[in-house]
């Protein structure tokens, strides 16, 4: 078999067109990835724009419409147990038994994966421990925090250690302590080897674990590539400013747009305004401009665009406004 038919082995996932339309909703567009084997894939958007019915689709849970992809070598359609046997997906709700304990519950999983009992009480208890749930371990599932329950979600998909896990976004509704462990996780899991694809409409997240990052909208993927590479592909910096009186705010911003000749964002701070920079040198004399107005400024800081801006520049819209609403297959 030449090259071209098996893939690229440097590649994890190898998508190209991908469609899928639900009635009249056209939830994926023609997506294309390409997702390097050993990273942490960050596939970003808002709900409903497109990334559940994507990862569905790799997780061979659905068929594309049109469109073909490769997971680990293998056709998602042509080899579908293949691709299975080798992934394992965490949605966006626990899949685990909340009347069984998060013990009974790893034990099962792995006995039902062919583990003797012995085997799959060791690896369970293995898993607790390294989740920071063995305190937990004969405490039923529902009666776990949102924290908990996400930790002992992603240990059930990992009783057997996949290639390629899908996390489809983990930490929605999780506390910030939550969500760092859940990280912790995520970064561990990639050391020993694991692929991750994650899903997600947190911009920090993306920015703290992925590799690369693909951006979605529409069903569409418009943008691509390390989060260095997005946030320079919308301007050379951002420019915060902090004004000493918020009655100052509509002249500072008459002012800056004309001397930066871009538009100025007023952030929910009325004191502060925000501006994507495209040219550094413009920042001074934008700065002098206020002070010969008489406009006292407190405080200011020019530094890389975040992934918010890009975002925002990207899709016109915010990264937590909804899209329209994928239909749950």
């Amino acid at each position: 078999m030449n090259q071209s038919a098996k893939g690229n082995s440097n590649l994890a996932i190898e998508a190209s067109g991908l469609v899928k339309t639900f009635g009249k909703n056209r939830a994926v567009d023609g997506v294309n990835l390409a997702v390097p084997a050993g990273t942490v894939y960050g596939f970003l958007g808002p709900n409903g724009a497109g990334k559940t019915t994507t990862i569905r689709m790799l997780a061979t849970l659905i068929r594309p419409d049109s469109g073909s992809a490769r997971v680990l070598g293998h056709d998602i359609v042509r080899e579908a147990d293949a691709v299975r046997s080798r992934v394992s997906l965490t949605g966006q709700f626990a899949s685990v038994d909340e009347e069984l304990t998060g013990l009974e519950n790893l034990i099962m999983i792995g006995r039902l994966l062919g583990f003797s009992w012995k085997e799959a009480k060791s690896r369970a208890n293995e898993l607790l421990d390294a989740f920071g749930l063995i305190e937990a371990a004969n405490r039923q599932v529902k009666k776990f925090s949102g924290g908990m329950r996400r930790r002992i979600d992603i240990a059930a998909s990992i009783v057997v250690t996949p290639n390629l896990l899908f996390l489809d976004e983990p930490t929605t509704g999780l506390d910030p302590r939550s969500r760092n462990q859940v990280w912790d996780i995520v970064r561990a899991l990639v050391a020993e080897g694991t692929t991750v694809l994650l899903t997600t409409q947190y911009l920090e997240e993306a920015d703290q674990l992925a590799d690369r990052i693909a951006v979605i909208d529409h069903g569409k993927v418009i943008a691509e590539g390390t989060s260095g590479e997005l946030k320079a592909s919308v301007g050379s910096g951002s420019l915060n400013v902090q004004l000493q009186s918020p009655e100052d705010r509509l002249e500072a911003e008459r002012i800056l747009s004309l001397s930066l000749s871009v538009p100025i964002q007023l952030e929910s701070d009325p004191s502060a305004l925000t501006a994507r920079v495209t040219d550094a040198g413009l920042v001074a004399q934008a700065l002098g401009e206020l002070h010969r107005a008489g406009i006292a400024v407190s405080g200011f800081s020019l530094g890389q665009p975040s992934l918010d801006e890009v975002f925002l520049a990207l899709t016109g819209h915010p990264a937590e406004e909804n899209t329209a609403e994928e239909v749950a297959v």
